[in-house]
């Protein structure tokens, strides 16, 4: 398998030249840029205030949801929110400035850090990676409102109901495979697929939360109603560029910025996720300047708070930049195994010292 996977600077040199050549299809086929800067010039900044406010309420309902599910994969002591905040926070930095999607893995990372400390060991990295699968999973439920809504609301480009299309499918797909392992417990679902084993067997460990109504019932409300924030916080930063289109507006934008943010190529898809924004604009008579400048004012109150939050849990748990870039790989955990099995590991362990022993 090691001889399909790319090096690093080959990696990167693909990813600079895509990179690349959006930039210069932007530019050279792109608005008036004179146009583009000069809308920033009448930004109304109580607006974008806003907008940044309800952004950081959609980070603390999701959060939440998190540790919700982290409730369920974990035995006592869980961890208590502050901590799930800090770590959630953290990875929201590193998706923000870092291509892929390392902050997935940094979050689990910080967590795991700061439970081993407490003592916990085994099988913390496996369990957690679970949650944050879980945890987008419970996405779907607002994101398939959301579709609903636009899909009987908004004007849609043709191009953008294809899109919504494979978004809706795929995430049925993974809502099912949850389901399946969350019933077959103590089974997997692939068997024997080596390295897809190990990855599946950590994320049944972050399903627990499917077998309790109850708390699966508030993580899926938390989750949206931190869609519902982004959702008024993208059409509040609308009024701030002066930008009057209706609600329905504000939901296509946010479903297609979602769809151009879920494979990261680079940091933040500046360039893709601007096209994203304003192409379905157009429909609603918004000019192309106006347009690109939202998509960049839009990206940038998203960032503001990943990035400033970030930042501060970052410092507060004594990590660096430089450390985000070295999160361990999900292929390294180890999948959590009952309290007999581990006993009855030890005891092998020790029998099989003590057979070493000359005489």
């Amino acid at each position: 398998m090691n001889r399909f996977r790319l090096s690093s600077p080959l990696r990167i040199l693909i990813v600079l030249a895509t990179a690349a050549g959006v930039g210069a299809l932007v530019w050279w086929r792109g608005p008036d840029w004179g146009t583009v800067w000069h809308a920033f010039d009448a930004v109304k900044w109580e607006w974008v205030i806003a907008a940044i406010f309800l952004n950081l309420i959609s980070v603390v309902a999701r959060a939440f949801a998190w540790q919700t599910i982290i409730g369920q994969a974990m035995p006592p002591p869980r961890p208590r929110f502050p901590l799930v905040f800090s770590a959630f926070s953290v990875g929201l930095f590193a998706n923000a400035v870092l291509p892929g999607r390392i902050g997935e893995l940094a979050r689990v990372a910080v967590l795991t850090r700061k439970l081993r400390l407490q003592g916990r060991a085994n099988g913390t990295w496996a369990a957690l990676v679970g949650t944050v699968f879980a945890h987008r999973l419970f996405d779907l439920i607002p994101t398939v409102g959301l579709i609903l809504y636009v899909l009987a609301t908004a004007k849609i480009p043709h191009w953008a109901i294809a899109s919504l299309a494979v978004v809706g499918g795929v995430g049925f797909g993974l809502f099912a495979f949850a389901l399946m392992s969350a019933q077959h417990h103590h089974e997997s679902v692939l068997e024997g697929l080596g390295p897809l084993r190990r990855l599946i067997e950590m994320s049944r460990h972050g399903l627990g939360v499917l077998h309790r109504p109850g708390p699966a019932a508030v993580a899926a409300l938390s989750q949206c109603v931190g869609w519902l924030c982004q959702f008024f916080a993208v059409y509040v930063a609308m009024r701030a560029f002066d930008i009057h289109a209706p609600l329905p507006a504000a939901g296509l934008v946010l479903l297609l910025m979602n769809v151009a943010t879920l494979f990261p190529l680079w940091p933040g898809n500046i360039g893709l996720l601007q096209a994203a924004i304003a192409l379905p604009l157009r429909s609603y008579g918004v000019p192309a300047g106006t347009a690109i400048a939202y998509g960049f004012g839009l990206q940038a109150i998203e960032a503001s708070v990943g990035v400033g939050v970030g930042l501060i849990f970052l410092a507060r748990e004594g990590l660096s930049f430089a450390m985000l870039r070295r999160m361990p790989d999900a292929a390294e955990a180890e999948v959590p195994r009952p309290e007999e099995e581990l006993a009855a590991s030890a005891q092998d362990g020790e029998a099989r010292a003590r057979a070493r022993v000359p005489g």
